[in-house]
């Protein structure tokens, strides 16, 4: 059984390598560094549509998907749209594509980009509204009071992007989570170790070659460390709870700020015909959209909701799963996610499924690194474990499933589930 009255695929495609906060993709904004991505995938086929998303605002783009498929130069007849859901940015522009096929629209781009290193200024509403009533009434004032601005009159980035509904950071409200979970510094750590070993792994090998497009500035992701330890990781002072003496997030077992973009495409069978014959793609069979309750059940823990709730609508447990691409906001949130999709308890009483899942293998879960060691621009996450988990299917047997999923600042998530073909 599928959500999609005919078979929905999703292929692997093309990403720009991550970049550190700061580093060599600092001088792109969202919109340039994007451009690229769009045209590496544009020389394969040119799609019927194009659904793009970024998270961090600004005010000089009203529509990024629009104005990354024009500056890229590609066909002005292909409409173009843009989402955002926090960190599901590009996978919640997946599913959107997904239930517009049909009707001649047999193939579509979709992706995400975010430029972490340079996000806009904004004016305070007081400073803005005593500016737009001075440039009604007295032009010269309103340009001279422009001078005159100060400090308090600009809207500074949040270190650590706060919500604002809680007015805390993500990593502030993991750590919360954490504590409730018991998850440890050692089994963070560990993780984190895991990611970055297997993304180095992954290059070394090859894997990444196909998915990532060099640019000038970085040929590949800039993130991974090969020379990371667990005597490194363990060094490491707590990044959000310093304070207590119980803090166990640190920079080394989260996600770093990062510059990147990815893409990947939704297609019909149409649409899969005018790829080229060698793109790995698999069966989007369904998805779930989830969210909880931010206060009292943790900011990144919605796919401990969508999980086995679109799991028990197919039949299926834990072992029925091949793969698992879970995103690494950080890894206690990895940790405490599974803690709860393997707690029957929770499983029954907060995502309302009352059935044995079965064993959790971890062995499965991100074979190639995640965010933790890659990196997570905002925007380009979901497209970037989307294409990792097509590829990584498509090594598989005909039949094997994937798990993907993602959580969302916003105490939201998206889950998907692929089946190879």
């Amino acid at each position: 059984m599928s959500r999609f009255a005919e078979p929905v695929f999703v292929a692997a495609g093309r990403r720009t390598p991550f970049g550190r906060g700061g580093g060599a993709l600092a001088a792109y904004d969202t919109v340039s560094l994007s451009v690229p991505v769009v045209q590496a995938m544009a020389e394969h086929a040119e799609p019927d549509l194009v659904v793009w998303g970024t998270v961090i605002p600004n005010l000089g783009w009203s529509n990024i998907a629009r104005e990354v498929w024009l500056d890229a130069k590609l066909n002005p007849n292909v409409p173009a749209f843009s989402v955002v859901l926090a960190c599901s940015t590009s996978m919640t522009a997946t599913f959107a594509a997904a239930g517009m096929l049909g009707g001649g629209t047999d193939l579509a781009l979709v992706g995400g980009g975010e430029v972490m290193s340079r996000p806009s200024l904004a004016l305070t509403p007081e400073a803005s509204k005593r500016l737009t009533d001075l440039f009604a009434k007295d032009p010269a004032a309103a340009l001279a009071a422009l001078q005159a601005l100060t400090p308090r009159d600009y809207v500074l980035p949040t270190k650590g992007w706060a919500n604002r509904i809680t007015g805390r950071t993500m990593g502030d409200h993991m750590e919360e989570t954490a504590k409730a979970w018991s998850i440890s510094r050692e089994a963070q750590d560990d993780w984190a170790l895991k990611s970055h070993q297997r993304a180095v792994a992954g290059w070394n090998a090859g894997f990444f070659d196909d998915l990532v497009i060099p640019l000038t500035e970085l040929k590949r992701d800039a993130n991974p460390r090969s020379d990371t330890s667990a005597e490194r990781l363990a060094a490491l002072k707590p990044a959000f709870d310093r304070d207590s003496g119980f803090g166990t997030l640190t920079a080394g077992n989260s996600s770093p700020i990062t510059d990147g973009a990815a893409a990947c495409w939704v297609a019909n069978a149409v649409g899969v015909a005018k790829l080229p014959s060698d793109t790995p793609y698999v069966r989007l069979v369904d998805y779930e959209v989830s969210a909880v309750d931010l206060h009292n059940e943790g900011l990144l823990m919605a796919p401990s909701y969508g999980i086995p709730r679109l799991l028990a609508r197919h039949g299926l447990s834990y072992p029925d799963i091949a793969l698992w691409e879970i995103h690494e906001a950080f890894a206690a949130q990895v940790l405490a996610n599974v803690a709860a999709i393997t707690d029957r308890d929770w499983v029954r009483t907060k995502a309302g499924v009352d059935q044995d899942m079965g064993q959790f293998d971890w062995d499965r879960v991100n074979p190639n690194g995640g965010s933790v060691a890659i990196g997570h621009p905002f925007g380009a996450t979901g497209a970037r474990d989307l294409s990792q988990a097509v590829k990584e299917l498509w090594a598989q047997p005909v039949g094997s499933r994937a798990i993907v999923s993602i959580c969302a600042d916003g105490g939201q998530g998206t889950v998907a589930l692929l089946e190879r073909v």
